[in-house]
């Protein structure tokens, strides 16, 4: 490669790379060189929202993730380019955890096969963006290519043969496009001694000659029995002889064999057990930790080497080699966990199943498969037969020093497999570019790629058209304002911002194409602050804060669904991007646009529960200027008590002419479309009550509509119909009396006297019974925040608006 650099150095520019730049990284390197310390920083530090995978089970345990396969839902035969499968079903939840992923990781991407990854490559373009590799998320993908390789039946590479050129990741056609950038960590942490050291370096590099094969032959010693206070581990090429190894040495102990049989909760798949569902274990076994202590103490960990010195039903004591004191052992748990999105504001990883046992196991020996990633201060290595490459370099590397390994067989040529194509790759790997310079086009495209993004109205736009193109044909379903206010935010959208945008983006880009980097271009900041400030402005007000508000109330429930989805897209779409341009109107700043992004999610959740509540609020609480709300929490009222559905007792358009004509008598009521006589009958005095209250509210005394054909009254003044209506009962006729002689409902000779008891001219116990008068005053004085429709649907039917109306006049004149 063009550059040296320092094992801290490389740590660092892997850092840089993930952090601040969208390009896909392959973290490689030696055993021991802190690939695995890495991902767990990555994991606790980046405001990227991650998801990590890996191709088994127990892999995926160890790194805190999923499998590949479950998190794509992917088949687990040949993914052959030119003839995809049926598309498996993906769960909602999935797909907005897929929608959210803004880093990959993919851990121990050696033995993930090329078609495995083109097969991720069309899920996440699917969900996501079809015109980038990967849908545009940035992948990390960690391991090391002379480990442990892809596993592959000979028939199934038949099928892909045409494809690729070989099994390995990097023969992905995805990632071909995406021209990934390889960094090597050179830094050995697992071991200090250099003759070690460069010996696994040449068994790596399939660079054995005579003298690396004698010294490192020097280490076989044959039929080695090790002391008992040293504790060695077997390391073998095949599961059936790390088996019979561990039968026979347990078979070997005195005494009772006990059998622990693990507790699984919920969904945890046999092939992610990550220990023995029948642990069978004795007084003096040689047992092996299988987990990191969680525990402050840290008193063991993945791979630590121990002997049993006492067992009960609950607990188990071990002794490890030069330690004074036992770790008493207890069961633990390891969660399978799924990601979603919920009430964080971060990727959630959320447990869907459990696996409690105790955290070792009988380790005499296990395979080399099976101890990557461990490390052990002394172990015997079986790796002559070896079948696989990379497993005798698996298998060495796992020792801490020269001195800790034994050799139950000598190696040979033969033993360390090869492959030419690992090697054609690192040595193409050695020529890219990680120099200072290439890291800063890197920083400076990304930034540029964040900054047009941030002002990229697409999904804004498409969301507006597809909700207006839905709504419209159904339009008559819904209120009126309905249709006629998304209509308004289209056009507000396409002459305030759309006519800008596109203009502006030029700007950015050319500011961008600058030398600088764009953080710190001050021309391109001030550009960005005041374009921020402009833009979000005006999709605030003439776009953001019309829609939230937006009436989708309708009698048909699927269509009411299908509009309501349309309608929350287009509201997060324009949420997001609002919140991402509010986040910037300080100038742009890397950390500051990938945090936001990150926690948009859960701001939009918040916001949706504000307003869905402030709408019950509303609707609950009647707005004295809005007919039609009143109407609506009547009729659904009334459908609720009557367990029917809500257009059976009026339908919506119905209550919209409601609304607008506002008829004041049955005569005028019958004649509105969908009221028929007995509607009238059944429910036109409540219907009545609620128009007249809202008519004297308001000062309304004649009909909005003008009917044709139809006589025009003399409108009369407010006291001059307050008086007549007052002179009739002190004649000593009936509200009932009154109201047909004046051909006007009861409801509104209550209204009428109430002006009368609110001067105390009339008592309201001359109108009303006591008792009546009495439930309701008590109510309205412990309740004095509830009012119109609330107020009367509180009460219930046993009392009409005109009597709720008298005693609160009655209550004003006091």
């Amino acid at each position: 490669m063009k550059t040296t650099f320092q094992s801290n150095s490389r740590l660092e520019l892997a850092d840089q790379y993930v952090r601040f730049t969208n390009k896909n990284v392959f973290l490689t390197g030696k055993a021991g060189t802190g690939k695995t310390t890495f991902l767990k920083n990555v994991k606790a530090k980046s405001p990227k929202r991650i998801v990590i995978v890996a191709p088994t089970g127990v892999a995926a345990i160890n790194a805190g993730g999923v499998t590949i396969h479950s998190f794509f839902q992917l088949s687990f035969g040949p993914n052959i380019p030119d003839n995809k499968p049926a598309e498996r079903r993906i769960s909602n939840e999935k797909i907005k955890a897929i929608k959210a992923i803004d880093l990959l990781v993919i851990d121990e991407i050696s033995m993930v096969r090329a078609d495995v990854l083109d097969a991720i490559d069309e899920v996440l373009r699917r969900y996501r963006n079809r015109s980038l590799p990967f849908g545009g998320v940035q992948l990390l993908m960690i391991g090391d290519l002379h480990q442990l390789s892809p596993v592959i039946k000979e028939d199934e590479w038949d099928l892909l043969r045409p494809y690729y050129q070989s099994v390995y990741f990097f023969e992905s056609k995805a990632l071909a496009q995406s021209q990934f950038i390889t960094i090597e960590l050179t830094h050995i942490f697992r071991q200090a001694d250099e003759q070690f050291i460069n010996l696994l370096n040449k068994v790596r590099d399939k660079k054995l000659d005579a003298e690396s094969t004698r010294l490192l032959n020097s280490r076989y010693i044959p039929n080695f029995q090790y002391p008992d206070d040293e504790k060695y581990i077997t390391l073998t090429s095949h599961n059936r002889a790390a088996a019979n190894i561990n039968a026979i040495k347990l078979g070997e102990l005195k005494g009772k064999t006990y059998t622990f049989t693990a507790e699984i909760t919920d969904d945890f798949p046999e092939s992610m057990y990550p220990n023995e569902l029948n642990l069978e274990l004795k007084v003096g076994a040689q047992v092996m930790f299988v987990k990191n202590d969680s525990n402050l103490e840290k008193r063991y960990f993945n791979g630590k080497l121990g002997e049993i010195t006492d067992i009960d039903e609950e607990l188990i004591w071990v002794k490890c080699p030069n330690e004074k004191e036992q770790i008493i052992v207890s069961r633990v748990s390891w969660d399978n966990i799924k990601y979603i999105l919920d009430d964080s504001k971060t990727m959630q990883e959320h447990t869907i199943g459990t696996f409690s046992q105790f955290p070792i196991k009988t380790a005499w020996a296990i395979t080399i498969h099976k101890s990557q990633g461990l490390t052990f201060d002394r172990a015997i290595i079986d790796a002559a037969s070896s079948f696989a490459h990379g497993q005798v370099y698996v298998a060495l590397s796992r020792c801490k020093t020269f001195e800790g390994l034994v050799l139950s067989t000598p190696i040979t040529s033969e033993s360390v497999k090869s492959d030419n194509t690992i090697a054609v790759f690192d040595q193409e790997a050695e020529k890219q570019d990680l120099s200072d310079l290439a890291l800063l086009e890197a920083k400076k495209r990304t930034q540029g790629d964040w900054i047009l993004d941030l002002f990229d109205f697409k999904f804004v736009k498409i969301g507006l058209h597809y909700l207006h193109q839905n709504l419209e044909p159904i339009q008559d379903q819904f209120a009126s304002s309905t249709f006629e206010n998304i209509a308004i935010i289209l056009e507000n959208y396409n002459t305030e911002i759309d006519t800008i945008i596109e203009k502006f983006r030029r700007q950015l880009e050319s500011l961008i194409s600058q030398t600088d980097l764009p953080e710190e271009n001050e021309e391109l900041q001030e550009r960005i602050k005041k374009g921020s400030v402009y833009i979000a402005n005006k999709l605030q007000e003439s776009v953001y804060n019309i829609l939230k508000n937006i009436d989708l109330a309708c009698d048909n429930k699927e269509t009411r669904n299908n509009i309501a989805k349309l309608w929350e897209q287009s509201l997060k779409n324009t949420f997001e991007k609002l919140m991402l341009l509010k986040s910037n109107q300080q100038g742009f700043d890397s950390t500051v646009y990938l945090t936001t992004k990150a926690n948009i999610s859960l701001d939009f959740e918040t916001e949706k529960t504000r307003l869905f509540k402030a709408q019950k609020t509303s609707e609950t609480s009647g707005s004295s200027t809005d007919l039609f709300n009143q109407l609506r929490v009547w009729r659904d009222s009334v459908a609720n008590d009557k367990n029917i559905e809500k257009y059976m007792v009026l339908a919506q358009k119905a209550l919209q002419s409601l609304a607008d004509e506002m008829p004041r008598n049955k005569a005028d009521l019958a004649k509105i479309s969908g009221l028929g006589k007995i509607k009238v009958q059944q429910f036109g005095d409540e219907i009545l009550d609620i128009i007249n209250e809202f008519c004297e509210t308001n000062g309304i005394e004649t009909n909005n509509i003008i009917r044709e054909n139809k006589p025009v009254k003399k409108a009369l003044v407010k006291g001059s119909t307050h008086e007549m209506s007052f002179n009739y009962f002190k004649e000593g006729k009936t509200i009932t009396e009154i109201a047909e002689i004046r051909n006007l409902s009861a409801s509104t000779i209550e209204g009428h006297l109430g002006e009368f008891v609110k001067k105390g001219l009339l008592e309201v116990s001359d109108i009303m019974d006591a008792q009546k008068i009495k439930i309701i005053r008590e109510f309205m004085l412990e309740n004095p925040d509830l009012k119109g429709s609330a107020l009367k649907e509180a009460l219930g039917a046993d009392y009409s608006y005109g009597e709720i109306r008298l005693v609160g006049a009655s209550i004003n004149a006091d």
